[in-house]
């Protein structure tokens, strides 16, 4: 490991620090800035944990939990990439359709199976992919996995309002007045890096029953069309809980454009050209609005 050299750092040119760390594949730009937040980053060997922060992604040292990060230099002509002896960066977009009990995560000290061991191994090893956004345990359904951390940022971020599309199970006969209160929004209360909590607002862009089920030995059942624009930690299943409605299945069946087709459970697939073409239209098309 190179010793970080003795630098200032830089807090009004160059590269956003989380946007340099998202484009070395360490995750979507929100979850770098958790990373910074919480004081597990330094650059040029000092502790970054307030933003703004810009880097030099050629010249600064950036670590996390003091490993040092390869950062990829952006903007680097074919010329001088070939002079330096680099290769061009591959950017990998797969999309999953995830099963329950895989964790979104890209690693898991307590061995539990995660969302990257459903990407081909030849993938994984041609480049550092991460997860876009996030689906707890329990829940099923659409995952797409990336190292460009740019497009993820878009997903993700809500200025955007990328929709996604939800199939929700609850117990229960949901009524009109429930689905009213979900439809006029609530506030959540998070917890923060510093380990103090904020309360958030959280709404549905769109929910509506598809089916109800009464099943006297079952137990009645309603099955919900869910859209959220915006996602905080366990949104849809905190919100159901708050107006009586306790969720039995849920699964993610759209992002934005895509969806999963034919893609079963634990299945994985490289998205084309024209895939990434429809995301990036979509985020350009939110982004406008």
């Amino acid at each position: 490991m190179r010793k970080p050299p003795a630098a200032p750092i830089s807090t009004a040119k160059g590269v956003r620090l989380q946007k340099a760390m998202a484009d070395a594949g360490l995750g979507a730009r929100r979850d770098c800035e958790d990373m910074i937040t919480a004081g597990r980053v330094k650059v040029n060997g000092r502790v970054v944990d307030t933003l703004p922060c810009f880097v030099d992604p050629a010249s600064d040292v950036v670590e996390l939990d003091d490993e040092v990060v390869e950062l990829p230099v952006p903007e680097q002509s074919t010329a001088d990439s070939a002079k330096a002896g680099g290769k061009a960066r591959t950017l990998i977009y797969v999309l999953i359709n995830k099963p329950k009990g895989v964790i979104t995560t890209t690693s898991d000290p307590e061995g539990r199976r995660n969302v990257l061991e459903l990407v081909p191994t030849s993938l994984r090893r041609e480049e550092r992919l991460f997860p876009v956004g996030r689906l707890d345990g329990d829940s099923t359904g659409l995952l797409l996995i990336t190292n460009d951390g740019d497009l993820a940022y878009q997903l993700t971020h809500p200025k955007f309002g990328i929709p996604k599309e939800y199939r929700v199970l609850t117990s229960g006969l949901a009524s009109d007045e429930q689905l009213q209160k979900l439809r006029a929004g609530m506030y959540l209360v998070n917890p923060t890096a510093d380990g103090s909590k904020t309360s958030k607002r959280a709404s549905m862009e769109s929910v509506r029953i598809i089916k109800r089920f009464v099943d006297r030995a079952r137990g009645d059942r309603t099955l919900l069309s869910v859209t959220l624009r915006e996602g905080q930690n366990r949104e849809i299943r905190r919100m159901l809980a708050r107006v009586g409605l306790k969720v039995r299945e849920l699964e993610r069946v759209a992002i934005g454009p895509l969806r999963a087709g034919d893609l079963k459970p634990g299945q994985a697939k490289l998205l084309g050209k024209k895939d990434v073409e429809k995301l990036r239209a979509a985020t350009l098309s939110a982004g406008l609005d």
